[in-house]
Formats: structure tokens, sequence, C-alpha cells
């Protein structure tokens, strides 16, 4: 699929014959979110008309509870990577400042999806929520859809175990420690990105050369330990194993990302990395020398290997 990203609103160049659009912070981009671009593409299509996704960055609770954001299933450049594989069309990331926290249901739909977007149609989940302090409910959609003639449909939600769905539940789920249940929930692997910067050259020195990834704060990561993970770099993926937690070799760093990339020897420095974890192998612990750590990595690279066969 090709996906084009647009930064801003101003850079938005309208359809003349509108578009199908859908809006959202899509955190995850889960299940629910998935069945959501599903019929974005098929009305698009049956409609002969582009299919437009639009988000915000940063996540609107950065301002509107800013005292507890929730954190990051997907930053902006994961969300886009992800939204790649399920969307033929344009991405549009409108920058959520307190100017358009300020907007009402009813202004925000004038201004962006009437006015200057021209959307034809409109595809949101079941509780879908927008405009100031999340006032604009499912049922006043239906009535902007008909005061400004732009048809709207709604998309149930994908039920797992009796419960929808949601950015909020795969964040429970990953709370708990289950990386097995959020993929499921997610339908897809979970992206953990960055540049990769120099650390402490360790695991080169032992044979388990590493790439450290360059977190962002916000961001929610799995529990602690060594996982088998897929890395992916510049289009190609390979096989590994990844360590999340506290290095006590690396006293300076409280948490790192370190992953060991398989049958990989080129030097990626200062370029994106893409990671992600799979199975669950074991808690991190202290190790009394770096000998007892590389016949540690030795152990957890063969169970790797196994699993991979």
């Amino acid at each position: 699929m090709s996906l084009e990203i647009i930064k801003g609103i101003d850079n938005y160049p309208a359809e003349e014959a509108g578009v199908v659009a859908t809006i959202g912070t899509f955190d995850g981009i889960h299940r629910g979110h998935q069945s959501i671009l599903r019929q974005l593409t098929l009305s698009a299509l049956r409609r002969r008309l582009k299919a437009l996704a639009i988000t915000f960055e940063p996540h609107p609770r950065v301002l509107v509870t800013p005292d507890s954001p929730p954190p990051l299933l997907t930053n902006i450049t994961e969300k886009a990577r992800i939204l790649s594989d399920y969307l033929d069309g344009t991405l549009l990331v409108l920058e959520f400042n307190k100017q358009l926290m300020s907007l009402t249901a009813e202004e925000f739909t004038k201004k962006y999806l009437v006015d200057k977007i021209k959307i034809n149609k409109l595809v949101v989940g079941y509780d879908h929520a927008f405009g100031k302090d999340r006032s604009g409910t499912i049922n006043d959609l239906m009535g902007l859809s008909r005061k400004y003639s732009f048809d709207l449909q709604i998309v149930d939600p994908v039920i797992v175990d009796g419960r929808p769905i949601s950015s909020t539940r795969v964040r429970r789920v990953l709370t708990e420690t289950n990386i097995n249940q959020a993929l499921e929930l997610l339908g897809h692997g979970y992206p953990i990105s960055g540049k990769v910067i120099k650390g402490i050259g360790l695991g080169a020195k032992i044979g388990f050369k590493t790439a450290n990834i360059e977190l962002n704060p916000r961001k929610m990561l799995p529990e602690n330990g060594v996982y088998s993970c897929s890395a992916e770099y510049k289009n190609r993926v390979y096989s590994g194993m990844m360590f999340i937690g506290k290095n006590h070799f690396n006293p300076d760093v409280s948490k790192s990302v370190e992953v060991n990339i398989f049958d990989f020897e080129e030097d990626i420095y200062d370029e994106e990395l893409f990671c992600y974890p799979e199975v669950f192998i074991r808690e991190g612990r202290k190790f009394d020398n770096k000998d007892e750590l590389a016949k540690q990595l030795r152990e957890d690279k063969k169970r790797v290997l196994m699993l991979k066969e």
C-alpha cells in the first residue's frame, strides 16, 4: 500500500470531489482501529474517492490532562509505519494545541472537515468523541452530518473475550506483563523504534554486539527482561533478541533497550531502527561478572533460535 503523510492543515490540498475520512488518535493501531480502516478503504473504493486518516500530534491528553497523559503505544513514526500496512491513502497529522483544543465539535467539523477537507463521508468508531472536552458525541456527529451534508458510518467495536478492544485495554495488558495477549489485541507486532546510540560497548566485547535504542520517554515498554524479537532496518527484517531494563554494567542509564541482531554486522549508529518483541524469554537480573553474562546470553540465543525454527 501507499501512504502519503501530510503535516498541518495548511499543507493539505483539499479534493474538490471530497474524500472519505476517519479521525482519531489511533494509538497502537489495534484491531478495532483496523476495522475502521477497512471500512474507510472499502467506502473510498466504492465512491472512487481518496481515503484520508486524520490524527493528532502530540497525543491530545498531553494538553487535556497534562498531569496524567497515557504512555504511548505508538509514537507518530511508529503510527505511520503501521498505518502504511492498512491504509492506501493519506495520513494528515494535525498539531494538537490550545487553539485546536478550544474548538467545539461543530467548530472543528465546519472549519476542518467541511470547509478545508471537504469530506464526502466520515467513518468513525462506535465510541468516538470530539471537540472541546470531548463533548461532541455520536449523536452530535449524526446531527452535524445532516447539517453539513456528508455521510456518516459508525463502526462497531471488535470484541475479544466479551470486551471491546481499546488502546486503554492494550496498555493495561502490557502493564500486566502479558506480551502475548497484547499482540493478540493489536493484531501486529509491537514496535519499539528510535535512533541507534552508542552504549558502553560491552556487548561487542563478549560476542553479542547490541544496538542501543534512544527511547521516547513517553513510550510504553513491555515488562523488563529478555525477548526474542524481529528488527527492521531499511525495509529488511532480521531475527534477534532484545533486553529491556536496567543494565547493571552501565549504572548511568536507568533503563535501556538493547538489541542483538543475528547475522548482522552493519554500522547503524544514528540510524532509525524498528524492533518488535515477540516471546518473553526470562527476567532481567544482575550478573556478577562479564563471563557470567556472556554464558547466559549464549543460552538465551539458543532458546530464541529454537523458537524461530
